[in-house]
């Protein structure tokens, strides 16, 4: 029974403790395997002799121990967590008894104590499980869509965007380009190439990035779409938000493959830049999908045709807000002062609402009533604005802009004292009294 209870330190010792007694070891041969002092292995031998095998297991084993909390120390810990720290951490929790209680105790031992009468969760737990979502049947019916900052042309060039589209059903890559960051009018230049080569999908699925979703919902200004969802509502696409990136697993994995693959290719090719990067990108899209595009479920092809014209999808593709025209015939617009040139039309148009729109080659346009209205622009300061909110995926991009501002400024003339405007020269002598002053002055005291 004893060896049943003995641990594997016990029975290591009870054995090399055994070959000792044989005369097969000697001490300092078994203080050597056990790590063990002479003094030590004499002291357990001669317990071994006496009382055999079980001698050797601790004496404390199976006794409480001498540090034990009290049942009634846990139980008036565990009332002061679950009235005054119900929604604590056990790290926290420890903190605030000690603080407002004078009760010390480790937070593992809280952690424990919590995990038992189930006030925390460990956190295996508190593990979530995301159940993986079949894919549609059709081509065209749903396009993961996603942006993927990384250094792409690693130290050879700047780091930058991939706009990434991939069909849901197929994992074939739509669309690919090199971007300076994620925002609405990179996204309409790849919209454009996709809606040009491919046609009209059913839906778009995307992150909560705000160039698809208004994260405000109850914005008293504005239709509730921002300009790209305004763009898909007039091309009769659906956009759908996912609530997490798990969700849009299909464009997260594509993302990480082209950050090992593309990335790999790229310096294969030699290429630096965005511009030959998306040049590259059309060859590469294509050996892509050869190799990792799978089969649809059912062979229907949900993508449609175009319901403007290829000319006019510039119009639909671009930034559109309306601009109320003062007495003056003016309005303000990204921190510039519009001006409309006046004539027979624009001098009806005081008191009234006029359309612009800034198109993605940098077109600026005013209209009303689709007819354009000529203008002459007055810049007021443009620049970023100190303390201006600006988003993680656009903060490169923001950054290059600045330093960019910062590079360009003329330097700022030298501001001059009241002394220099006089004309005031520097003598070259220490301020305060001449020296030998004081000395004079003790001469002339003695003659009188």
């Amino acid at each position: 029974m004893g060896w049943v209870m003995m641990s594997e330190r016990d029975l290591n010792r009870v054995e090399v403790l055994a070959q000792v007694d044989d005369g097969r070891l000697t001490v300092d041969n078994a203080a050597n395997l056990l790590n063990l002092t002479r003094r030590q292995v004499f002291r357990l031998l001669k317990r071994y002799r006496q009382d055999g095998a079980s001698a050797i297991r601790h004496k404390a084993r199976g006794k409480p121990p001498n540090n034990r909390i009290h049942h009634a120390k846990r139980d008036y810990a565990l009332s002061l967590v679950k009235e005054n720290y119900p929604d604590f951490g056990p790290t926290l929790a420890a903190e605030k008894l000690a603080e407002h209680h004078g009760f010390t105790v480790s937070r593992e031992t809280l952690r424990k104590w919590m995990i038992e009468d189930g006030i925390w969760l460990s956190r295996k737990q508190r593990r979530t499980f995301h159940q993986p979502r079949l894919r549609r049947e059709r081509y065209g019916e749903l396009i993961q869509i996603d942006g993927s900052n990384h250094r792409w042309f690693e130290d050879r060039g700047d780091p930058c965007t991939l706009l990434v589209f991939i069909d849901d059903a197929t994992s074939t890559l739509m669309e690919l380009r090199f971007v300076k960051s994620e925002s609405t009018f990179s996204y309409f230049e790849a919209l454009d190439s996709y809606l040009l080569q491919h046609g009209r999908p059913v839906a778009f699925y995307s992150d909560k990035h705000s160039v698809f979703r208004v994260a405000k919902e109850d914005a008293r200004n504005g239709a509730g779409m921002t300009q790209f969802g305004r763009a898909l509502n007039e091309l009769n696409i659906e956009i759908l938000c996912a609530n997490s990136s798990q969700a849009k697993g299909r464009v997260e994995r594509a993302n990480r493959t082209l950050q090992d693959r593309l990335v790999k290719e790229l310096r294969l090719a030699g290429v630096s830049d965005m511009e030959a990067g998306n040049a590259f990108l059309e060859g590469f899209k294509s050996r892509f999908n050869v190799k990792f595009a799978k089969a649809p479920a059912k062979p229907d092809n949900l993508h449609r045709v175009l319901n403007v014209e290829p000319d006019q999808l510039a119009e639909v593709l671009c930034w559109r807000e309306n601009r109320y025209v003062g007495k003056q015939l003016t309005f303000s617009y990204d921190r510039k002062r519009i001006m409309l040139e006046e004539n027979e039309l624009s001098r009806a148009l005081v008191g009234k609402y006029v359309d612009t729109y800034v198109f993605v080659d940098g077109r600026f346009e005013v209209r009303w009533k689709g007819q354009a209205l000529p203008y002459r622009i007055f810049d007021m300061d443009q620049r970023v604005t100190h303390a201006a909110v600006t988003e993680n995926k656009r903060l490169g991009a923001v950054l290059a802009y600045v330093k960019e501002m910062q590079d360009a400024a003329p330097p700022k003339p030298k501001v001059r004292t009241n002394s220099e405007k006089m004309g005031y020269k520097p003598n070259g002598r220490r301020p305060g009294r001449p020296p030998g002053s004081r000395a004079k002055k003790k001469i002339a005291h003695a003659a009188e």
